[in-house]
């Protein structure tokens, strides 16, 4: 099968935090949300489409947003609820096939080019997928489908909110070429500046403009942005099993710095990474920190375990440790924690290791309970979202404060 006869879907929820406080909090429906930390020293999670008129967006500085749109109902982030919404959106996601690449906890591509026999065409599954969202969830979603990956998140981008956009193999280029080029995968502030000194301001001016000129003007990175203004994209949907590696990342809309605003982050990453390890039966020898400066600076970090674990909170203290030894000044505008060097069979217990033992049953126990009755059932410590004195280390680590209101 060439890669211009798959079918991708791109499934992306809609203001994803916020949607999901929306969803639990009547009163909140239809007002203008943010999710976030204290109004001066934390970071916005979460905009609703309400609020995002004023210019608020998420990972900017919460001392601006709340001067952007001063009458916004500020909320503190409950980890676990977003988990358990996550949770069972990706069940939903596996009833149409196992080929599922999540990129975060509220995003994914589906490869559903073999299960259109079962389920129709790839416009009725997304719109299906949508629907049992909103019926199981009580969350909106939107949907891009193509045959390329990145046409599909650039189409699912542009049915927000709540909808969705296909484009057959026959219109990419239609799509594509009326674009500005900025929607290229890779393109950010720098490049895009590159571009528009060269006249290129349209996807479709950076195609005309030809591979010699490009290269030439750009480099290596001129034949990709050629190929991927042609509509090319060979690169497949990567499922967790038989994969050499398994990470989570997340790239902010609004720079970040410092190890308090970004530990959030690396936690939940860490802890994504340590269930989908444990929901294909792998354990990790190496963890791997990675960060990306506002000026494209990558630093990738790591360290080799003395045992292969699949526990989250292992990773995260690992990944904690590797943070702050290696963060500086900078600002940064993406994180990422990663496992290495997988293994097959999850982790082994040992003979003597007590804790290490203990800490695999109540995983498995946890991940039983929680995958049939939800997150909110049971919870570690450090993330219990409650009212009460345990809810505000996560508050705290969020970046808020423990006097934000506590029936958030």
């Amino acid at each position: 099968m060439g890669f211009m006869d798959r079918a991708i879907i791109h499934v992306d929820m809609d203001a994803f935090y916020a949607s999901v406080e929306q969803r639990d909090n009547p009163s909140l429906r239809g007002k203008p949300v943010i999710v976030g930390g204290h109004p001066t020293r934390g970071v916005v999670l979460a905009a609703s489409y309400e609020v995002r008129p004023f210019g608020v967006r998420s990972a900017m500085p919460m001392s601006r947003a709340v001067k952007m749109a001063p009458a916004a109902i500020v909320v503190s982030p409950r980890f676990e609820a977003y988990v358990e919404a996550s949770e069972k959106v990706f069940s939903i996601f596996e009833a149409f096939t196992p080929l599922i690449e999540p990129l975060s906890l509220d995003e994914a591509f589906l490869d559903v080019s073999a299960s259109q026999t079962l389920f129709g065409a790839p416009g009725d599954m997304a719109r299906e997928i949508r629907r049992r969202i909103r019926e199981e969830t009580g969350l909106p979603a939107s949907a891009g489908i193509s045959a390329v990956k990145f046409v599909a998140k650039i189409a699912s981008d542009l049915g927000k909110p709540d909808g969705q956009k296909e484009v057959p193999p026959s219109e990419t280029l239609d799509f594509l070429w009326a674009l500005p080029v900025w929607r290229l995968w890779g393109v950010g502030a720098k490049t895009e500046a590159q571009l528009k000194v060269l006249g290129l301001n349209t996807v479709g001016q950076v195609a005309k403009a030809g591979l010699p000129f490009l290269e030439e003007k750009l480099g290596s990175s001129g034949a990709h942005l050629h190929a991927l203004s042609m509509g090319q994209d060979d690169r497949t949907v990567v499922v967790d099993r038989g994969a050499k590696s398994i990470g989570a990342e997340d790239t902010f809309e609004e720079d970040l710095h410092g190890a308090e605003m970004l530990e959030p982050y690396i936690h939940a990453q860490a802890l994504r990474v340590g269930r989908r390890l444990r929901r294909t039966a792998m354990a990790t020898r190496v963890v791997q920190l990675k960060l990306k400066t506002a000026d494209f600076k990558l630093i990738t970090r790591r360290k080799t375990l003395l045992a292969p674990t699949d526990d989250g909170q292992t990773i995260y203290g690992v990944a904690r440790e590797l943070l702050h030894a290696n963060v500086g000044q900078a600002a940064y505008r993406l994180t990422g924690v990663s496992a290495q060097d997988l293994q097959d069979g999850g982790a082994q217990l040992p003979l003597f290791d007590q804790k290490v033992r203990r800490a695999k049953r109540l995983n498995a126990a946890m991940d039983a309970i929680q995958t049939r009755f939800g997150h909110t059932a049971v919870t570690t410590a450090d993330l219990a979202g409650r009212s009460d004195r345990d809810g505000d280390e996560l508050r705290r680590k969020a970046g808020g404060s423990v006097l934000d209101p506590g029936e958030d």
